[in-house]
């Protein structure tokens, strides 16, 4: 035996790790370390740029990369010789796996953590009904397929195996895969998408254990004796996991504090902690990944230490490591193996017992389950999600040689065909949008006629940095406490990515059945959700924060869903723009900019873009304390009228001093701070409306002294901004987006933040030395919604 393993390593070719270079005559193909290089950046430029193309589409990043790796493969590019010999020799492929599989490890590591154990010990019984269902007509659908294979093109393989491997392949449901479609078809906050990730959790695991037994009965030694001691020996690693695992993970959480770095030191026993205990599995003959796979579900959701382990591995694991299985599984991927009417009908015969397995099984028990029709049918789509772990389990039939290359081919098509289908199928037969009428949304701004109605502000964050200045600006806004009083719903803006962190964030927010922290149950970890319970029980405000996920392109739709369900009066968001320490405003994400554009064109009420200078400084300010000096600039017009209405109901409270400066135009000035053509019967509508709201306001505050009233003539633009430098003194600015008249006609901006406006966009610019934040308000108006649109466009 030795001899033989001496003689095998002798008949392979070495492959020296690093070449001296190529002016010493080397070719750095030759050697491992250049050509590994080589294959990962061009496995990363195939699959981010097929991932790019697929995005239209709305397809998972998984999608891009199982194309990639068989694009990569003998299918396409590696019929030339000469390229699979160059990029791809064989002499390279142990490398080449041996990278994968390290990725793999830690990507089943991740995968553990995405798993929630409280979770799945919640599962309803709707939801645990679907998942045996989806799991038992597949499987015995995939049993019945092997048989056929087995007697056409599986002639030569391990019976037993072949069963087990076949029914596992057509029962898994992707669960990360199914978390990003729900997410990006905005299905998260629906019954379809509670229950979807509820059933695919618990299919998850039940794939994991019959895919351990899969492993164990399809070693080279066929005795049923060794089959069962490598799966007690599973048995025993997990039971044993469970006893010794948790505890230690639970001291390491304890010593790590939310807001601290955590210890390199217990990052790094985790991480040896995988390995090991691939380590283990490894030996006991079922595979390295489910050692990995099982510590990551033993670590504590709670605290920061499960996110500071997946900030630590998951970028360099996806981005690097893992696109190399794609591309492993690619090159052992030959379409051309399918060959024949025989062959093609037997990948019709697999893709359609997948599908039919899972989406009549799940369907016929939601309907059971008094589920209604089209949800019933959206969930049976869903459920026939497949992705990474459908590979895996392929992957892993073929290297154990219970799959012979066509049999892996065309199964491999198939988990591409049912995962590419799942997003038109679902979008076509469930819309939740659907038949949604708010006939009684009628306080869509503050400027109103019953000013004690309830005030409701939708005040949107992207991170704590400016949280204390969101919160102090509430306070201001809840004036005195009237019959309708304040209502708050503090929304934080999570991107999705196609990051795992992106999960644990999914599973954060739909812990209780809604993708809100709400109702009592906020986690006392987060820093966010204390600083707005405490607000609300210092200032006796009802506030409900609250989180939504999703992607750049799509937060808008949250964003206004959430304002038009909530009815809110006003939304707020962050400029996405922030101060730097010399005071001066840096751009934190272009990203944020599109957000805002997108919002003030679509929002079914009131926008206003909080430009953050430290309002009441870095800490939150209680209602005793507050003094703050407010200045609301008025040019004129409908958001001229918001700002100073809501300028207005600041003025209420106790610690606010409101001054009002009203611009006009000096008769002696003429024509000369024209600077636009103005409809001279529109003009005097606005006029007239301005004026009517002008003397209303002045009857309001004649007997209170906390508000002045200042009417400023001005001739040219020079002097409105002379004017606006004598109180820039002030905490905070009001002023509307698009104001009307000459005045502010003259007022040209050359900002590059249009959303601004020409006097929002001048205050935010270092033109006016100022430290006081800048409230820039959009009044909602049905008919002008479109003309606001293409102007910040």
């Amino acid at each position: 035996m030795v001899s033989s393993n001496a003689t095998s390593g002798q008949a392979c070719p070495s492959i020296k790790p690093t070449s001296n270079g190529v002016f010493q005559g080397d070719n750095p193909l030759d050697f491992a370390l250049p050509l590994a290089i080589l294959q990962i950046c061009l496995v990363i430029v195939v699959t981010r740029g097929l991932a790019f193309l697929l995005r239209p589409l709305r397809q998972p990043r998984v999608i891009a990369e199982i194309i990639g790796g068989i694009l990569l493969g003998p299918s396409a590019l590696g019929r030339s010789t000469g390229y699979l010999h160059a990029v791809f020799p064989k002499r390279s492929l142990t490398v080449l796996d041996t990278l994968a599989n390290i990725g793999l490890i830690f990507f089943l590591f991740l995968a553990g953590l995405e798993l929630d154990p409280k979770s799945l010990a919640q599962t309803g019984k709707k939801a645990l009904a679907i998942a045996v269902a989806g799991i038992s007509l597949p499987f015995a659908m995939g049993i019945g397929t092997s048989f056929i294979l087995r007697l056409t093109i599986s002639k030569d393989v391990n019976g037993t195996a072949f069963l087990v491997f076949m029914g596992v392949a057509l029962s898994i449901t992707a669960f990360p895969v199914l978390a990003r479609i729900l997410a990006e078809l905005k299905l998260l906050t629906t019954d379809v998408g509670r229950m979807a990730m509820s059933a695919a959790a618990v299919n998850d695991v039940a794939a994991w254990i019959l895919l351990a037994l899969a492993i164990s009965l399809s070693g080279s030694n066929t005795s049923p004796i060794i089959s069962f001691w490598v799966f007690l020996s599973g048995c025993m690693f997990v039971i044993c996991s469970f006893l010794i695992v948790p505890p230690i993970f639970k001291w390491m959480t304890k010593r790590c504090h939310e807001g601290e770095p955590v210890d390199e030191m217990h990052v790094c026993a985790a991480l040896a902690a995988v390995l090991a205990a691939g380590f283990v599995t490894d030996a006991i003959g079922i595979h390295a990944m489910f050692g990995a796979f099982v510590i990551g579900i033993l670590v504590p959701k709670e605290g920061p230490f499960a996110g500071a382990l997946v900030e630590k591995v998951e970028d360099i694991v996806s981005g690097l490591f893992l696109p190399l299985y794609f591309v492993s599984s690619g090159l052992k991927t030959n379409v051309a193996t399918i060959q024949g009417l025989q062959s093609w009908g037997l990948l019709v015969l697999v893709i359609f017992t997948a599908c039919f397995g899972k989406i009549v099984g799940t369907f016929v028990v939601s309907i059971s389950c008094k589920v209604p029709f089209r949800e019933s049918l959206a969930m049976a789509f869903l459920m026939n999600t497949k992705g990474l772990v459908e590979l895996i389990v392929l992957n892993i039939g073929k290297d154990r040689k219970v799959l012979n290359d066509e049999t892996f081919s065309i199964m491999v098509l198939m988990a591409l065909f049912t995962t590419f289908i799942t997003t038109p199928l679902v979008t076509a037969v469930y819309k939740p949008a659907r038949g949604v009428k708010m006939d009684g949304y009628k306080c869509r701004t503050i400027e109103r006629k019953s000013s004690n109605a309830e005030l409701r502000i939708l005040a949107c964050f992207h991170g704590s940095r400016n949280i204390s200045s969101i919160i102090n600006l509430l306070e201001v806004s809840r004036g005195v406490e009237k019959a309708g009083g304040l209502c708050v719903y503090a929304l934080h803006l999570m991107e999705l990515s196609e990051r795992t962190s992106a999960i644990l964030m999914v599973h954060k927010a739909r812990r209780n059945g809604l993708p809100f922290w709400n109702r009592g149950q906020w986690s006392g970890s987060n820093l966010v959700v204390v600083a707005f319970d405490a607000f609300q029980q210092l200032s006796r405000v009802s506030v409900r924060p609250m989180t939504s996920i999703s992607s750049m392109a799509d937060m808008h739709e949250d964003i206004c869903t959430t304002a038009e369900r909530k009815r809110a009066a006003m939304i707020i968001l962050p400029f996405h723009k922030q101060q730097r320490l010399d005071g001066s405003l840096e751009t934190a994400r272009t990203d944020f900019q599109l957000v805002n554009r997108r919002v003030l064109g679509d929002a079914p009420c009131s926008v206003g873009i909080l430009v953050d200078r430290g309002l009441g400084g870095t800490t939150q300010v209680s209602a005793s304390n507050v003094s703050y000096d407010i200045t609301v600039l008025f040019f004129g017009g409908h958001d001229d009228r918001e700002a100073l209405a809501y300028g207005a109901r600041m003025a209420e409270h106790p610690g606010v001093s409101l001054k009002v400066i009203r611009f006009l135009v000096k008769p002696e000035a003429g024509g000369e701070i024209s600077g636009a053509d103005m409809d001279d019967s529109s003009s005097t509508v606005l006029g007239s409306l301005d004026e009517d709201f002008i003397s209303e306001f002045k009857q309001k505050i004649s007997r209170d002294d906390s508000v002045k009233f200042e009417e400023k003539p001005v001739g040219n633009a020079a002097e409105t901004i002379d004017a606006i430098h004598e109180v820039h003194h002030c905490n905070l600015f009001l002023v509307g987006r698009l104001p009307d008249g000459e005045i502010a006609s003259a007022l040209s901006s050359s900002s590059d933040s249009p959303e601004l406006g020409p006097v929002g966009g001048l205050l935010a610019s270092s033109d006016i030395p100022t430290a006081a934040s800048v409230l820039v308000v959009q009044q909602y108006n049905s008919q002008v919604s479109l003309d606001s649109a293409s102007q910040i466009g």
